[in-house]
C-alpha cells in the first residue's frame, strides 16, 4: 500500500471545513471539454513493493538476481517512508539519549520499540535493542546463568540452532565457565529432541522458533520439558513469524522466560550483512538481569508524559562487579527503522506479509519436488524456509543456477555433513510465483 498520511475520515473533515462535497469539486474550473471519464490504456496502481521490482527487472545492464536464500537474513518489502522518516536528522545523527530533557524524541522511540517487541513476543518488559540476534543470544545465556544460578552453569543450544549463533555464543561465553551443550535433532521431522539429555546443573534451554532448518518446533513440548527440570527457557525467534504464530510468553504452561533474536526482518536492509538490530524480552521477574537500557515512560512536575532512561544496569552506571552487561549502546537507528516499519505494517500488514512468505514458501516447495530426486529432508511444519535434498553435484547446481541469476539457496553440508545433499531455501513476500516457477525450470534443465 502507498503511503498516504491522510485517511478518509480526514479526507472528509476537510472537505467539510472548506464547504465541498467532494474532492473532484477542487478542480470545477477545468472546462468539460478537457475531462475525461478514465484512463483505459493505463493499468490499475501496483502496490509499492510490486513496482520497486517491476523497476529493478527494466533497469538496463543491471543484473538483479531473484534471492532464494535466507538462513537469518531476509529480502523483505520495507516501506519508502521508513528510511525517509529515519534518515531525517532528528534521528539519524541523535546521540545517546544520556540527558533526557533534551532527548524526548529519540527516548520515546525506544519506549514505542519496547512496547511493540513486548507486545510480540507477550512478555512483559523488552530493552531498548542489542547489536545483533547472535550477541543477543549470548547476552540471553549469560542473564539465564545469572537468574538461574542455582540451577548451574550448563545451557542447552540444539544443533538446529543457526550454526552462526552457535558459535558467537561459544565465543562469548565460552571463557565465562559455561557449558554448552547440543542436542540433536530427530532426522525425519527436523524438530530438536531431548532424549537422553542430562539436565543436571542445566540453568537454560534454547528454542529456536522456527530453527534453522525452517521447521516450527514443538515450543509446549520443549518449555514445559525445561521448566520441570528447573531451567529456564530462552525463546530465539523471528520477529516476523510471530505476526502468525504462538509467541514465546505463552508457550507451554508458563511461557519462555526469555526471547531474543534478530531484528532484521523488520525494515532493515541487507545491505552486505549489517548492521543489523538485536532484540530482548523477558518476564518482569527477571527485568533487573537484562542486558542494556530500558526506556521508561513518566510523568513531570506539570503532570505531562516524559521519558527516560529508566534502568542502565552496565558498568558505567554501576559498580563493574554488579553490572549485567558491557553492552555500552545500543542499535538506535535500526531501532528507530524498526519502530517506524511495525508502525507502518500494523498486526494486519504483518499477518499478511508472513502468509505471503509461507504461501510463497508452498509454491516453490510443491514446484521444486515435482523434479526427479528433489525431496523434502524434513517432514515438519515450516514457515518460509525448507532443507530440500537435491540430486547431484550441489555446487554445480548453485553455479549453474546463479549464472541464470538466481541465487538459489544456502548449501548445508560445512554446517551439518549429515545434509551433504542438503539446500536451504527461502521465500518472502517479494518471491512471485513467477519467479518458482523459473527456478525450477532452471533446476530442471540443470539436473
Amino acid at each position: 500500500m502507498p503511503f498516504i498520511p491522510h485517511t478518509a475520515d480526514e479526507v472528509a473533515a476537510m472537505l467539510r471545513t472548506i464547504g465541498v462535497a467532494d474532492v473532484a469539486d477542487l478542480f470545477d474550473e477545468i472546462p468539460a471539454p478537457l475531462r475525461i471519464d478514465g484512463l483505459p490504456d493505463v493499468p490499475d496502481g501496483l502496490p509499492e513493493w510490486e513496482v520497486g521490482g517491476l523497476l529493478a527487472e527494466r533497469t538496463a545492464g543491471d543484473r538483479n538476481p531473484t534471492c532464494f536464500l535466507g538462513a537469518g537474513a531476509y529480502q523483505h518489502h520495507i516501506p519508502a517512508a521508513v528510511w525517509q522518516i529515519v534518515s531525517r536528522g532528528e534521528f539519524y545523527s541523535a546521540y545517546t539519549p544520556y540527558q533526557a530533557e533534551a532527548s524526548q524524541g529519540t527516548l520515546q522511540v525506544l519506549y514505542e520499540f519496547q512496547s511493540m517487541i513486548a507486545g510480540l513476543t507477550a512478555l512483559d518488559v523488552a530493552n531498548a535493542s542489542l547489536y545483533e540476534g547472535a550477541s543477543a543470544l549470548a547476552e540471553a545465556v549469560l542473564m539465564a546463568v545469572r537468574a538461574n544460578g542455582a540451577a548451574g552453569r550448563r545451557v542447552l543450544l540444539p544443533r538446529a540452532l543457526h550454526p552462526a549463533y552457535r558459535a558467537t555464543v561459544k565465543s562469548i561465553v565460552g571463557r565465562q565457565g559455561i557449558e554448552i551443550v547440543e542436542p540433536g535433532f530427530d532426522r525425519e521431522t527436523g524438530r530438536t529432541v531431548l532424549d537422553g539429555v542430562d539436565w543436571t546443573d542445566v540453568a537454560a534451554l534454547a528454542v529456536p522458533q522456527p530453527n534453522f532448518f525452517g521447521v516450527l518446533e514443538d515450543v509446549d513440548v520443549l518449555t514445559d520439558a525445561a521448566h520441570a527440570a528447573g531451567a529456564l527457557v530462552i525463546g530465539v525467534v523471528n520477529p516476523l513469524a510471530l505476526a502468525i504464530l504462538k509467541p514465546p510468553g505463552d508457550w507451554g504452561g508458563k511461557g519462555a522466560d526469555i526471547a531474543c533474536g534478530e531484528g532484521q526482518p523488520l525494515g532493515i536492509p541487507l545491505a552486505g550483512g549489517g548492521p543489523y538490530l538485536g532484540f530482548m524480552a523477558c518476564r518482569q521477574a527477571l527485568v533487573r538481569q537484562l542486558p542494556g537500557r530500558i526506556a521508561g515512560r513518566t510523568v513531570d512536575l506539570d503532570g505531562r508524559d516524559g521519558f527516560t532512561l529508566t534502568l542502565q544496569a552496565r558498568e558505567q552506571h554501576i559498580r563493574r562487579a554488579k553490572a549485567t552487561s558491557n553492552i555500552c549502546t545500543n542499535q538506535g537507528l535500526l531501532a528507530t527503522a524498526a519502530t517506524l516499519y511495525l508502525s507502518l505494517m500494523g498486526p494486519a500488514g504483518l499477518e499478511t506479509v508472513a502468509r505471503r512468505s509461507h504461501a510463497h514458501l508452498r509454491t516453490l516447495t510443491e514446484r521444486l519436488c515435482a523434479l526427479p530426486g528433489v525431496t523434502p529432508a524434513f517432514s515438519g511444519p515450516v514457515f518460509n524456509e525448507t532443507v530440500l535434498r537435491i540430486p547431484g553435484d550441489l555446487a554445480r547446481v548453485l553455479d549453474g543456477l546463479l549464472g541464470r541469476d538466481i541465487l538459489g539457496g544456502l548449501p548445508l553440508a560445512e554446517h551439518y555433513p549429515e545434509l551433504a545433499d542438503g539446500l536451504l531455501v527461502c521465500t518472502t513476500e517479494l518471491t512471485p510465483p513467477a519467479a518458482c516457477e523459473r527456478y525450477a525450470a532452471a533446476l530442471a534443465d540443470l539436473l
